[in-house]
């Protein structure tokens, strides 16, 4: 099977199982995810600071003022819910996590409506 559709198919899996998020959340951190470890210099772990920055600049470029509301279609109404993605993700063996990585990591880094704001879009062609 083509590793594409078996990681969405485990994907959808999670998501069935958990009842939280719809399988996109997760396929989004990991696309997140992969983005920022090409954006590193040197390889290495990714923090959940890190991943945020990763997730609110991939939300702008693709979805622009929409993102938040994309977000919450997908069950995800704050940065913590990303955090919840990702453990979720490290639950179930698709990523792996330091001992010192924890949910509250990811807790109210930023919010939706200011990280993308009507007018910083405006003007954009």
């Amino acid at each position: 099977m083509d590793k594409t559709l078996e990681m969405v198919r485990t994907v959808e899996g999670i998501a069935r199982r958990r009842g939280l998020f719809r399988p996109e959340a997760y396929l989004f951190v990991l696309e997140a995810l992969e983005r920022a470890m090409i954006a590193r210099e040197v390889p290495g772990h990714i923090s959940g600071e890190e991943l945020l920055d990763v997730v609110r600049d991939l939300g702008a470029d693709r979805y622009g003022v929409m993102a938040g509301d994309v977000f919450n279609s997908w069950g995800v109404h704050s940065t913590l819910d990303f955090g919840r993605v990702v453990f979720h993700l490290v639950e179930d063996g698709l990523l792996h996590k330091q001992p010192d990585d924890s949910l509250s990591d990811f807790l109210d880094r930023f919010d939706f409506d200011e990280a993308f704001p009507l007018k910083a879009f405006q003007g954009r062609a």
